[in-house]
């Protein structure tokens, strides 16, 4: 058993078996020669199949996941609307609540046409999501800590409610990542990440996996992968290999100054509220610690209605504004008119995102820095 900085640059393919190189190269490849007819020995034949820098990245992340298989899509959302459309038609899915803007988009506008009906529920409460079972019922959908409030779902009780019911778990886990919370071992089916997030952790690719321990589900995903076409690119799996090197000393960095930042926001009275499962006053702490490593590396805050948010990001230098979360740069995010801009204003005040919140991805600056910088643009 090695450690996981060791186990990042050792336990899966680092090493380039056709040629020995340090690094696994770049196949930009469409198709592969092939010596004969029907050569079933040739484990590559086209790139949409299959493709060794792919591969090496997929099995580096079922290592990662500590599971048996794993798939790279082209985005997280190439992921996520590929394990929906594992419900069949007439069938119906749970969610929470306050699921990602993007899943709830795919679940309200796309699946409908397919026949397939959601229900979006209270995920910390197991009567709320046991109230919501129907016949039809296939899968529940996790996603915890949720987007952008950070609220916790016990996944181990989720996960049991769902066996009772004979019903599939998804779990979107990329606010955790694998190091510091591991889904299949508190029941989870199947775990899909946002890879673009935390594991290439350098806002330079868009990417996604899915990683199960179920054969019959990995066919399907990989039928998916094939048919739908969301594979992912040779250059971007590459950069992936090359940000996973760095995931642990990354995130343990990134966490540190989540924990501190979290809990230097508490004592500001320009702050109303800080959402981060790391704090003790989290309505979620016990529970989300019981399931994770640490709080994580991303938080959320909500600045007093009376001050103007638009000067307060003026005057914010070090984290970027932008989407997305998991740089190693600080990303500050404004989920109304970012992540959530596609609801509707009163989707959006149900979800609990008002105007005024603000999400903060932290990334690996000095922590000094990021609180003087914050510091700065509150006052």
């Amino acid at each position: 058993m090695t450690g996981i900085n060791t186990g990042l640059l050792h336990n899966y393919p680092v090493i380039d078996k056709y040629t020995g190189a340090s690094s696994i190269p770049k196949y930009q490849t469409s198709t592969f020669s092939q010596t004969k007819l029907n050569d079933e020995s040739r484990q590559f034949m086209y790139t949409r199949f299959g493709n060794p820098t792919v591969k090496a990245l997929e099995e580096g992340m079922a290592y990662l996941f500590k599971s048996k298989y794993a798939l790279a899509f082209s985005s997280g959302m190439a992921a996520i609307s590929n394990v929906l459309m594992l419900a069949k038609t007439g069938s119906h899915i749970i969610l929470p609540l306050e699921v990602y803007g993007g899943t709830c988009q795919f679940v309200s506008t796309i699946l409908p046409r397919f026949g397939i009906t959601a229900s979006f529920v209270d995920m910390s409460s197991l009567a709320d999501i046991e109230a919501h079972i129907q016949p039809n019922t296939c899968m529940i959908y996790i996603e915890t800590p949720s987007n952008p409030l950070l609220k916790v779902t016990d996944i181990k009780a989720v996960c049991e409610l769902a066996k009772k019911h004979k019903l599939l778990t998804v779990c979107d886990n990329t606010f955790m990542t694998p190091l510091y919370q591991r889904p299949f071992e508190l029941g989870a089916d199947v775990v899909l990440e946002s890879a673009t997030k935390f594991i290439n952790g350098h806002s330079d690719v868009v990417a996604g996996v899915v990683a199960t321990n179920d054969q019959k589900i990995y066919e399907q995903m990989y039928l998916y992968q094939k048919n739908f076409g969301g594979i992912l690119g040779v250059e971007d799996a590459w950069l992936i290999l090359r940000g996973m090197k760095t995931l642990g000393i990354r995130m343990e960095k990134s966490v540190y100054n989540a924990q501190k930042i979290a809990e230097f926001l508490e004592t500001k009275k320009s702050v109303k509220k800080v959402y981060y499962p790391g704090l003790k006053s989290h309505v979620g702490h016990a529970i989300h610690m019981s399931q994770a490593a640490n709080g994580g590396a991303v938080l959320s805050f909500v600045v007093d209605e009376k001050y103007d948010c638009d000067e307060f990001v003026s005057k914010v230098h070090i984290p970027i504004l932008a989407v997305s979360l998991g740089g190693v740069e600080s990303i500050l995010s404004h989920p109304a008119t970012m992540s959530h801009a596609c609801l509707t204003p009163e989707e959006r005040a149900k979800e609990g995102v008002t105007d005024n919140l603000f999400r903060l991805s932290c990334g690996i600056e000095d922590l000094s820095d990021l609180i003087d910088d914050l510091d700065r643009a509150l006052k």
